[in-house]
């Protein structure tokens, strides 16, 4: 029984969950989770050794694949996703690559949205391609597209919801139940939502993928990933990639992770009211022509948020009159948001996805996907929401003088 948790016969919250689990205290009697930078372990005997090598005998072996502080994140996040096993990576990246090199093969076909992040993009259309595997692209919302995508070759049906950056929302209860139909995988990377607002594993998704770079350390210092899912497809084989190919997360920036993860619903929370006040404010604003945000009434996925998903979350992204000219203008305007393609931070990021995040898609990939030259992407951060707002203010003043001034 891990001693920081209540009485197992009680079912601990959330938030409990989200300070307590996954802390097995050493004899020293630490209060705090304790860092474990060592790269080996040291065993009793040649024959302990061999057990723990085998498998034979659980504990730790090397830190690329066992290290006590990484799997205190992992089995603090698998609680807090609901789900049986989570593996620790170096990336969200890394993550997406475990799951894909786990669990296909040459032959094997994608299904993704084609809503997902441009790295995303890029790891699909340029390396995978290389050992045989394809990929094809959809409407994220259109479940008939999705089921007309499917091929008999179809393995893994991949998502982000919300998308990254136009918010827009996938109804997970059906791709579930269509990747059930068909023998496929349904994977969803929930980096924009966390489990403080979204769990997709209770909505029928086979495996849950997150940048842990962004919500769950929640202040921008270290970078990882992880899946989380059942102990067959996560705990063995998207565990195995980690063990023989090493994209593996250190115990220090597990450590951050997991001080992140003991402030996330609160924190989440937060985001989501500053983030929907500025959405509000921005559908008023003159120089703006179109607001992305799932909290507005007007998103076309709205329905979904209250049942599936808690809460807008704390992304909003806007069309700036002008194009490319009006959204930088907007972006080199400000003085106080953070101008980086980061997200998640306590700090307000603001960003141009076109040139940055998805700089790398050609034209024709980016316009598919919706990514406008006009689009800026801002992550709300804990500031006050009123210096939020003046931030921007300033440069869509300027974008408001000139549009009016042309039309």
């Amino acid at each position: 029984m891990n001693p920081a948790l209540p009485d197992p016969g009680s079912a601990p919250g959330f938030a409990t969950r989200a300070v307590r689990v996954g802390h097995h205290r050493t004899p020293e009697g630490e209060h705090a989770e304790p860092i474990f930078t060592t790269s080996s372990f040291v065993f009793g005997s040649a024959a302990e050794a061999a057990a723990r090598f085998s498998g034979e005998q659980a504990g730790n072996i090397y830190s690329r694949f066992t290290n006590p502080t990484v799997r205190a994140f992992e089995e603090r996040l698998a609680s807090l996703e609901g789900g049986a096993s989570c593996v620790a990576t170096a990336s969200g990246m890394a993550a997406i690559l475990a799951v894909c090199m786990g669990l296909l093969k040459a032959g094997d076909h994608i299904v993704s949205s084609r809503s997902v992040f441009g790295s995303t993009t890029m790891l699909f259309n340029k390396y995978l391609t290389r050992f045989g595997i394809t990929t094809s692209y959809v409407a994220l919302s259109d479940v008939a597209a999705w089921a007309a995508a499917i091929r008999p070759q179809t393995r893994l049906l991949f998502c982000e919801t919300p998308s990254n950056p136009l918010t827009e929302m996938a109804d997970l209860r059906a791709l579930a139940q269509l990747a059930g139909a068909h023998a496929c995988l349904l994977a969803v990377d929930n980096c924009f939502c966390t489990p403080a607002l979204q769990r997709p594993l209770e909505w029928g998704a086979d495996l849950v993928i997150h940048s842990a770079t962004k919500y769950l350390d929640g202040q921008g210092r270290c970078i990882g990933g992880a899946v989380v899912g059942d102990r067959k497809l996560v705990g063995e084989e998207v565990f195995g990639v980690l063990r023989t190919a090493g994209p593996t997360m250190s115990p220090f920036n597990a450590w951050v992770f997991l001080k992140g993860l003991e402030t996330l619903e609160l924190r989440m929370q937060a985001h989501t009211r500053a983030a929907a006040d500025l959405a509000c404010w921005l559908n008023e604003q003159p120089a703006v022509a179109q607001v992305y945000y799932p909290g507005l009434p007007n998103h076309p996925q709205h329905h979904l948020v209250g049942v599936q998903q808690q809460g807008g979350g704390g992304i909003v992204a806007f069309d700036v009159r002008g194009g490319r000219t009006g959204a930088w203008q907007v972006i080199d305007a400000t003085r106080m948001l953070s101008i980086t393609a980061n997200l998640g931070d306590v700090k307000t990021t603001i960003t141009h996805p076109a040139t940055t995040t998805h700089g790398r898609l050609s034209p024709e990939e980016r316009a598919a996907a919706g990514i406008g030259e006009g689009l800026v992407r801002v992550a709300v951060g804990l500031e006050s929401s009123a210096d939020i707002r003046a931030d921007l203010a300033r440069g869509l003043a300027l974008v408001e003088d000139e549009y009016s001034h042309r039309t």
